[in-house]
């Protein structure tokens, strides 16, 4: 079985545990992401998924397993996430109560790939899962950090590539002045 990750955040320059096969390739399926996740332990505000927000591109890398549970364990371990919160580790095939996500499903047929693996934590603002905070809300929130906490929740939005064009991505860009970096920060396919 071969299967691969998809992404869209940190994990592009950041795949820490994630057992690549491959670099990162562009093309993989349009998704609805938005910078609408605050972390626990972390200062960023995460690019995730959000229902209402439009569809952006994302990046796919072959997995150096051909097991899906461990495939969702790396994901999962990366990720943090809780293993009584198995639905937020996104799989096709479906397991662990994840959702089948069709976008996906239709792109892994059209590439004749078996599985695909993602991180599926909903939106998180305020300690609320699934809030999904208001443009103004995230400016204020990125505002008002300082010092190393402000630096790093710059540095994810601008490390994010340039092409995955969020609302709220243009409210930052706008009001706080964080653009994307020029530089390439996608570890690039072999």
């Amino acid at each position: 079985m071969n299967i691969v990750c998809i992404a869209w955040g940190s994990l592009l320059w950041k795949p820490q545990g994630l057992k690549l096969a491959s670099g990162w390739h562009p093309g993989g399926p349009p998704l609805p992401l938005e910078f609408v996740r605050q972390s626990d332990d972390s200062p960023e505000l995460a690019l995730v998924l959000c229902d209402s927000a439009r569809l952006a591109p994302t990046y796919w890398a072959y997995l150096d397993t051909h097991d899906l549970n461990e495939a969702r364990a790396m994901v999962g371990e990366r990720e943090k996430i809780a293993p009584g919160r198995p639905e937020w580790i996104g799989s096709i095939p479906a397991l662990d109560g994840a959702r089948e996500d069709p976008r996906i499903a239709a792109w892994l047929r059209s590439r004749r790939i078996d599985a695909a693996v993602w991180t599926a934590v909903p939106p998180k603002f305020d300690g609320q899962n699934g809030r999904v905070p208001s443009a103004d809300e995230v400016i204020r929130w990125l505002d008002s950090r300082s010092g190393e906490r402000r630096a790093a929740a710059e540095d994810y939005i601008r490390r994010t590539p340039a092409h995955i064009d969020t609302r709220n991505r243009r409210a930052i860009e706008a009001r706080l002045g964080w653009r994307p970096l020029r530089e390439a920060h996608v570890t690039q396919a072999r």
